[in-house]
């Protein structure tokens, strides 16, 4: 039996928990105070989730440019000036409030999403430096550090959030000294410092063109399954702080339910990789597709406190088991230096549609009916097509002959 040593890989996975830990964060803080603060500025309900549309909009268009750019300068570059831009983002968007102009607030929400979309690359940094064998366990452990971001972030939101006369200025005043004190963990990632020349074409190495890569069953299923368990989760999550309040509970509250619904994304990370090892990747991803769909039936049975925080719990399973499968399952099909035209060409796609979900949640929430109540279930039920899409995408892979999936 041959040995593989994964001891460089272990170490850059405990340096990206950490930096999951501590620079994710802000992501639920962002997330409970995004539609609440764009509610506050916007001239249109409907439009009260436009801040978080913009974060995702930001990582779906910074993503095609940042991955070939980690690609020949290294991840570290690449980590760090999402972090960077995640400072400066923060920094914006607080003056947007402080001045109460929505177009600074969204403007600071668009570099928000730059460092949106380099967290999104820590799990494929996870892959650079492990072997066959440890990648799934690799990525299930970086997307695992999300289980101190999911305490950290919403409990410091409940100590900033009204610091200051001006609702959520101290939240985002905190982002920004998260982002800047997590930068410091990236200098211990031992990781491939990337190349500036082109990949070569050698008689046993052929780059793929992107027409070919998207005709892989694998990939195109991958990035199907993916875009939809992500689509989803920031679909309900976004929505989840104007149901509550609207529901007439607190803005607590709201941040109790979403550091539940972060805890239930990232906990399974801990054994997902085990299971995707043990019962094979497509299986697993199956079962969070049949888990969102559980989180959606539960959102549309009521309205109860017991109902948010059960409905966004499985909301984060079904999210982690169809994310992290997806996330394997692309990372399996592509050669290492096909890696930044498939990984980027997976997150545009991913986050495009992400933003398309953020934004149409508060359309969903705010003006598809006249009550909370039923904006709620507006969001819900618009689930069903994309959980079909998904599965049938699925079903179609396993039943592709074997040679060609």
């Amino acid at each position: 039996m041959t040995y593989v040593d994964d001891r460089r890989a272990k170490r850059n996975v405990a340096v990206l928990v950490l930096a999951q830990a501590v620079l994710g964060a802000q992501m639920p803080m962002i997330f409970v105070i995004g539609g609440l603060a764009g509610g506050m500025l916007a001239s249109n309900p409907c439009l009260a989730t436009l801040p978080i549309s913009f974060i995702v909009f930001g990582s779906m268009t910074t993503a095609p440019w940042l991955s070939p750019l980690m690609q020949r300068n290294g991840r570290q570059f690449g980590f760090f000036l999402g972090a960077f831009a995640g400072a400066t983002g923060a920094l914006v968007a607080a003056y947007g409030l402080y001045v109460g102009s929505f177009a600074i607030l969204l403007a600071g929400s668009y570099l928000t999403g730059i460092y949106m979309s380099a967290q999104g690359f820590y799990r494929f940094a996870a892959t650079d430096t492990a072997s066959d064998t440890f990648r799934p366990k690799a990525v299930s452990y970086v997307m695992a550090g999300g289980l101190l971001s999911a305490v950290v972030g919403p409990q410091l939101n409940k100590l900033v959030q009204d610091a200051y006369v001006v609702p959520f200025l101290g939240s985002y005043l905190a982002v920004a000294g998260l982002n800047l004190f997590g930068m410091l963990l990236f200098f211990g990632l031992d990781l491939p410092k990337g190349s500036r020349k082109e990949p070569q074409r050698t008689s046993t190495v052929i780059t793929r063109s992107r027409t070919e890569l998207i005709r892989d069953p694998r990939i195109v299923v991958a990035i199907i399954v993916g875009m939809v368990s992500y689509s989803l989760m920031n679909l309900v999550m976004t929505s989840t702080p104007l149901a509550v309040v609207g529901c007439g509970f607190t803005t607590n509250n709201a941040n109790d339910i979403v550091s539940a619904h972060v805890l239930a994304m990232f906990a399974p990370s801990f054994f997902t990789g085990h299971l995707i090892a043990r019962f094979g990747v497509e299986k697993i991803m199956a079962t969070g597709l049949v888990i969102l769909g559980a989180a959606g039936i539960v959102g549309l049975s009521g309205v109860e406190l017991t109902n948010f925080y059960l409905a966004l719990i499985l909301l984060g399973l079904g999210w982690n088991f169809g994310f992290i499968g997806a996330t394997t399952m692309l990372a399996g099909a592509h050669r290492p230096e096909e890696r930044g035209v498939v990984q980027g060409m997976n997150d545009m796609v991913v986050f495009g549609m992400v933003t398309v979900a953020s934004l149409a949640s508060g359309g969903l929430m705010n003006c598809s009916g006249g009550t909370a109540v039923e904006g709620w279930n507006a969001v819900n039920l618009a689930m069903i097509p994309f959980l079909v899409l998904a599965g049938g995408s699925l079903i179609w892979l396993v039943r592709q002959p074997r040679q060609t999936a």
